[in-house]
């Protein structure tokens, strides 16, 4: 599968996109930590699926911040640009979960190690030296602090953190669950119907999570507002949760203690 995302004038993504779909390594390390999450660990998809969710969120995340007014930190503290600012939040995202190709605990720091190297090689032409290394270190911090209470010190870690754990519609859980088992985290892994991104009533950004039944709150509750905690793009965002229809879809048939 192709890795895409709307590029539109940012001659910088769309020479990385570029270079992404032509890393046969980073698409064997992203299967290497599908098959450490899915069939080792059974937990849900955190390889080539969930990149292509997280960088698209992100992206569409921080255009619509921008737009409302906020600039990004490598914008404040370096003097780059918003366009430099997007190629983070993508690079990070189809980084951050690399680690798990070596083990899904402590993965935020296993992906580090994998990252350093292959965002340096990533960017290589795209940018010189003392953008390069800026880049990079601004890269790494959004990687290492997607982790739920990781302090995010960037906007973009903050929207990395939060487009991480958005992908969460039907058997999508970011929460760890076993499957074939009925308890909440199974349950609610399956009560989210729909994420939309969308600009804004009041606050730059509007999450609109539909659910088709209660448990989903689980999700959220125990993910999504966990990790606003410690994103300071918070203020921005409003989240909306609806629940779909006059009844409730049932989940499962039977429950024993």
């Amino acid at each position: 599968m192709e890795f895409k995302l709307p590029v539109r004038n940012n001659k910088s993504l769309r020479g990385l996109v570029k270079r992404i779909n032509a890393d046969r390594e980073l698409f064997q390390i992203w299967k290497c930590a599908n098959v450490n999450a899915v069939e080792r660990s059974g937990i849900s998809d955190h390889g080539e699926v969930h990149i292509r969710i997280v960088a698209n969120a992100a992206l569409r995340i921080i255009r619509l911040l921008v737009k409302g007014g906020v600039e990004p930190s490598v914008v404040t503290h370096h003097g780059l640009t918003i366009e430099d600012a997007e190629l983070i939040v993508v690079l990070a995202a189809c980084l951050h979960d690399t680690g798990i190709s070596v083990h899904r605990d402590h993965h935020e720091r296993y992906s580090l190690f994998i990252a350093f190297s292959k965002a340096r090689g990533l960017l290589e032409g795209i940018y010189d030296e003392p953008n390069l290394t800026t880049m990079v270190s601004e890269t790494l911090h959004a990687i290492v602090a997607h982790a739920a209470e990781e302090k995010c010190l960037t906007i973009e870690a903050g929207i990395v953190k939060i487009a991480d754990a958005i992908d969460m519609t039907e058997g999508r859980s970011r929460i760890p669950f076993e499957a074939g088992q009925v308890n909440i985290h199974s349950v609610s892994a399956q009560a989210v119907d729909s994420v939309n991104i969308i600009k804004g009533n009041k606050k730059p950004v509007r999450i609109e999570i539909n659910l088709v039944n209660s448990a989903g709150i689980f999700q959220v509750d125990e993910l999504l507002k966990n990790k606003l905690k410690y994103s300071p793009i918070e203020p921005f965002l409003e989240v909306a949760i609806k629940i779909e229809g006059q009844m409730e879809r049932r989940l499962f048939d039977s429950y024993t203690l």
